[in-house]
């Protein structure tokens, strides 16, 4: 072999080492601190607090307060006040710990959130006093960790706290070392289960100093441990929290610092991206830390606010809404290979399905699912409307609280369908059996719902009466709202009704079920009514309904939020390979944007909801990779909180989709069916990616170096066809198998079979 063949062998055995991720990767996220040097000012909160955050998915620790008294919130996603209205149901919270430290009171403030080891690092000066305080969320534990230094003495006082009132007990005591406090939801009314939390404090290192009193030697380390554990956790969740506390011992915190520390190198080696861009960076790497700490797997999901909750009665009670938030937050962790984050998301769905079943037959005669806009865990449902006239009148101008039976479905018919988006982007993501057969029964009662619902006229499928947007009674309207009711064919409708019927199609010849079905499906596929477009300023435009009794629905209003929702994320059904004449439309939409904004950073009428939804959808469509990433950034710069958290008047936690989904879809596609690599990126910035998620469940890296793709790595899991738009356009490709030569491909378009976990590099000849 010459000593350029052993070169280019050794260069891709290098490639599928990246591909396995048997190569240590940089975690760049370790370059993105996030630095605060004054006091939270929005904390408490019933939204999105702006103080350092950290977590562990289940468990979230924000740091408020200031330098002489410091106060701790601890959150919990599986703490809930499990009451069908809000305010006053809804995720609750369970408690903090207050730190007085006296001889700080009015010290210079200056903290870090560090990404790339789920800890934050303060430090505290006033005078010749400094006390420097590590706080970290264990990730393998239910245990929040406070190590505190001083560099000369000073007293401390904790003072653990619970949450008290909105039907709450409280009970509190000292078990050997241990402080403890609890709060409890039970036997009130209405309550659809009781839920408790324990809170357990134990002090270490303090030089025999009480709990209440602590001294702070120069130069010892002093540990304050939190466990908590909620009934959702453990029935003896009090017990449990009190002895593990109990237990805890330096070693012990030790060992629990190092499987945290290990369980976030594991994360960030999942992926990683490179686009040489700082400010875009960071907001990548800070949102996906920012949503490991708010989701586990192997925990309940987050709400609207993960679980950094700082009071009781967050807005629209913290709950899972079902049209698009509690589905936004996730979209970028199935590209970005983080499923885990992702495993709790099918529950609260599934454990609807037989309320959903009785709303669909008591309320519109038909079989399948229905569900309202918001439901809660274990089969809650967060939203019905006030249970008296009284507060109806006052809340929304009307005293009638019985509209469809109590429950707020607020004119759509979708939200199921919507819940089904994310499961299908997984399935597509991973083609997992074991998934698929538990999300199944899901998009089945989903597909009897809509063969029901749909009407056949004039030789194409109809949606009546299911809305654009929200439509109910308020003030604004004084309870007058029903004259609103009637949209036909709305954009947001009809996208994820196919999406949902090519997706159960695509699931059910995987699973080889049902396919005498299929016939019916493919029917509504292909004769569903098409997206409605009109013209507006010489251009053909989409419309956001075929006809509404709503006037201002009823013009062109070109691609918005909702409808991207529909047509594109999580719809996926449609796109430049889809159907490029109407992609040139929503095209055109995108790039008529800037003509509605009267202020840097409203680009897509981001500031109020959508930022997750209108970036990615941009880039989806093709529109101009640099005009995105400078609104992106503009858009970060006039409404973000110094933590990363990108903020908008809605909801809370789907914006942490927003940069990482952008970046994957600016870098990698697949959702039309092809690989796409560097889709819409300029070719002559550089950048790269390590083992981004595509769908067919492959793992792919490339890189983009001096105008020119080097290589592209796929890791195949399942062994599936790979379709790929040629990354290198009008050349041949070479095709290496495990390290050997395996032929050539060519064309605009190649595809070629794969082996389970088979290692290919492709490079352009």
């Amino acid at each position: 072999m010459t000593l350029k063949g052993t070169g280019q062998l050794l260069f891709c055995i290098v490639l599928l080492f990246i591909a396995r991720g048997t190569i240590a990767q940089p975690i760049y996220a370790g370059r993105y601190t996030t630095i605060f040097t004054a006091p939270p000012a929005n904390v408490p909160t019933p939204k999105t607090p702006d103080a350092p955050l950290t977590g562990n998915g289940d468990i979230g620790l924000t740091f408020g307060g200031e330098p002489g008294e410091l106060q701790y919130y601890f959150g919990k996603n599986d703490f809930w006040r499990a009451y069908p209205v809000y305010p006053g149901g809804g995720i609750a919270l369970p408690g903090g710990l207050r730190l007085t430290i006296p001889a700080l009171k009015g010290a210079d403030y200056y903290a870090e959130q560090l990404p790339g080891k789920g800890v934050i690092h303060a430090s505290f000066k006033k005078e010749a006093q400094q006390v420097t305080i590590d706080s970290w969320v264990a990730a393998t534990h239910n245990t929040v960790v406070i190590e505190i230094t001083a560099n000369k003495t000073c007293t401390l006082q904790p003072v653990l706290w619970a949450a008290k009132g909105n039907t709450a007990i409280n009970t509190a005591g000292t078990t050997e070392k241990v402080t403890w406090v609890t709060r409890s939801f039970e036997n009130t009314p209405l309550l659809e289960w009781p839920c408790h939390v324990a809170l357990a404090m134990r002090v270490l290192g303090n030089n025999g100093s009480t709990n209440k009193t602590i001294t702070l030697a120069p130069g010892k380390k002093t540990i304050i441990a939190v466990t908590i554990y909620t009934s959702n956790d453990r029935t003896n969740w009090k017990e449990a929290a009190i002895t593990e506390a109990k237990a805890l011992t330096p070693a012990v915190i030790e060992k629990m610092y190092a499987a945290h520390q290990q369980w976030w190198r594991n994360f960030w080696d999942r992926s990683s991206v490179q686009v040489n861009d700082s400010v875009i960076e960071k907001y990548y790497y800070t949102s996906q830390y920012l949503f490991a700490c708010a989701s586990r797997g192997n925990k309940l999901a987050p709400g609207i606010w993960g679980p950094f909750i700082t009071k009781d009665s967050t807005a629209w009670g913290g709950d899972y809404h079902l049209n698009y938030n509690y589905q936004a937050p996730y979209w970028a962790a199935y590209s970005s290979n983080h499923l885990d984050l992702t495993d709790n998301y099918d529950q609260p769905l599934l454990d609807y399905m037989e309320k959903g079943k009785v709303h669909a037959m008591e309320l519109l005669q038909v079989k399948g699912i229905y569900y309202p806009v918001g439901i809660g865990p274990k089969g809650l449902c967060t939203t019905r409307w006030p249970l008296t006239p009284e507060e109806m009148l006052q809340r929304y101008g009307t005293r009638d609280n019985t509209i469809d039976s109590g429950y707020k479905f607020l004119g759509q018919k979708i939200n199921a369908v919507f819940g089904a988006g994310n499961m299908l982007m997984r399935f597509y993501s991973t083609y997992d059996a074991v998934y698929a057969w538990r999300i199944y029964p899901y998009l089945v009662a989903c597909a009897d719902f809509w063969e029901d619902y749909l009407k056949l006229e004039n030789g194409r499928y109809v949606i009546y009466m299911d809305h654009y947007g929200e439509v109910m009674p308020n003030l604004r309207n004084n309870g007058q709202w029903r004259q609103l009711l009637g949209d036909f064919n709305s954009t947001l409708s009809l996208g994820l009704v196919k999406m949902l019927f090519k997706g159960i199609i695509e699931v059910s010849t995987f699973l080889k079920q049902d396919i005498s079905r299929q016939e019916k499906w493919q029917d509504i596929v292909t004769r569903l009514s098409p997206f409605p477009v009109g013209e507006t300023g010489g251009r053909q435009s989409l419309r956001p309904v075929e006809r509404s009794p709503a006037e201002w629905l009823n013009k062109p209003m070109g691609l918005a939020r909702v409808s991207i929702h529909g047509l594109l994320l999580p719809g996926g059904v449609c796109g430049p390979i889809t159907d490029s004449a109407f992609n040139n439309i929503l095209l055109s939409d995108v790039a008529h944007w800037k003509d509605k904004m009267q202020h840097i950073g409203e680009w897509g009428n981001t500031l109020n909801n959508g930022i997750e939804t209108c970036f990615p959808g941009a880039v989806r469509v093709g529109y101009d990779a640099d005009e995105i990433l400078q609104q992106l950034k503009d858009r970060i710069a006039v409404q973000s909180f110094p933590n990363g958290w990108i903020t908008q008047g809605g909801g809370g936690i789907e914006t942490l989709s927003a940069v990482p989904m952008t970046i994957n879809e600016m870098l990698l596609q697949s959702y039309e069916g092809v690989v796409r690599i560097f889709p819409n990126w300029n070719h002559s910035k550089n950048a790269s990616f390590s083992k981004l998620r595509a769908y067919g469940a492959f793992l792919i890296s490339s890189r983009l170096q001096n105008k020119r793709i080097e290589f592209v790595t796929i890791l195949s899991e399942k062994g599936r066809a790979c379709v790929m738009e040629n990354p290198w356009p009008g050349k041949a490709v070479q095709l290496i198998r495990n390290g050997k030569k395996s032929g050539q491909l060519s064309g605009i378009r190649f595809s070629f079979p794969t082996k389970e976990n088979e290692l290919i590099v492709l490079k352009g000849i």
